[in-house]
């Protein structure tokens, strides 16, 4: 069995598990299956996106936050995260959740492209589905906050691209590299020739990260086999001056797991997302 085949085996009993019986908010206007791909056709299951909306902001405009799913590259989509989505929304945000083609059947940057797609069809229809695009904002976790980062990155190359002006990474990769070992079968399937040194160098954020990039609400926890990655990247922030607020939750005595603030039931994930949107709104 492929290593890709493995992952989202396990990945969508834990995910479904965590998510068994909770349905859509009462308080929460949905928008579903659309297209940010222009002439996709129907059996386009990979450029789908969701716009969820506050039943009481009316027609209002809101600020908007765009979610890159995790999944370590290979597993996750909209449907994963939508309970997730929507407990972000009823905080008073348009959230805009959005699939992406995964590997190993799309090699990277397809990842990244998709993402690019995603933002743009958010700048292009802000005015239908009431963005307030002065106040864009972003999460992604693990894989999907290594994709978010380079996205951030790649608009300071491209000037078209709308910026968020803040975005939250959750329990992220941003240092391939120092976690080689536990990253070696998620890079087999993502990149074209299994992850050489030049490829592990075009998904690192610490090195292409420059002044450019928002301010970060940057998080981790006890129990996440990621939580080396954060101290890394907060150096990187601290010396390019860029703004950011760094958050560890649980303890030694009582670790969390990978991405926690998903479990949106948690008083830790609820504690968690409580302040990614403060953060935001410091924005």
């Amino acid at each position: 069995m492929a290593f890709s085949d493995v992952v989202r085996r396990e990945f969508r009993a834990s995910d479904e598990a965590r998510d068994k019986g909770l349905t859509t908010d009462d308080g929460v206007v949905r928008c579903d299956n659309i297209s940010y791909l222009a002439g996709a056709g129907s059996e386009d299951v990979w450029h789908l996106l969701d716009v969820y909306r506050p039943k009481s902001a009316g027609d209002e405009k809101l600020p908007v936050i765009v979610s890159v799913h995790g999944g370590g590259w290979v597993y996750g989509d909209k449907d994963v995260y939508q309970y997730y989505c929507m407990d972000l929304c009823r905080r008073g945000f348009a959230v805009v959740n959005f699939s992406y083609r995964l590997a190993p059947e799309y090699k990277h940057p397809a990842q990244v492209e998709d993402t690019v797609l995603a933002f743009k069809w958010v700048k292009a229809n802000a005015e239908q589905y009431g963005f307030d695009l002065e106040h864009l904002y972003a999460v992604g976790d693990s894989a999907g906050a290594n994709i978010l980062s380079l996205y951030c990155i790649l608009c300071g190359k491209e000037k078209d691209l709308p910026l968020p002006k803040a975005v939250a990474l959750n329990c992220g990769v941003y240092s391939v590299r120092e976690v080689e070992r536990e990253m070696r079968g998620f890079m087999s399937e993502l990149m074209p020739n299994k992850g050489t040194t030049e490829e592990m160098d075009m998904l690192d954020v610490i090195s292409n990260i420059d002044e450019q990039f928002p301010p970060v609400f940057l998080m981790t926890c006890y129990g996440d086999f990621l939580k080396s990655q954060a101290p890394l990247l907060e150096d990187r922030l601290k010396l390019l001056g860029i703004p950011y607020v760094s958050k560890l939750y649980g303890s030694e005595e009582h670790p969390l797991r990978h991405v926690f603030h998903c479990d949106i039931r948690m008083p830790e994930a609820i504690r968690c997302n409580d302040e990614t949107c403060e953060f935001f709104v410091g924005f």
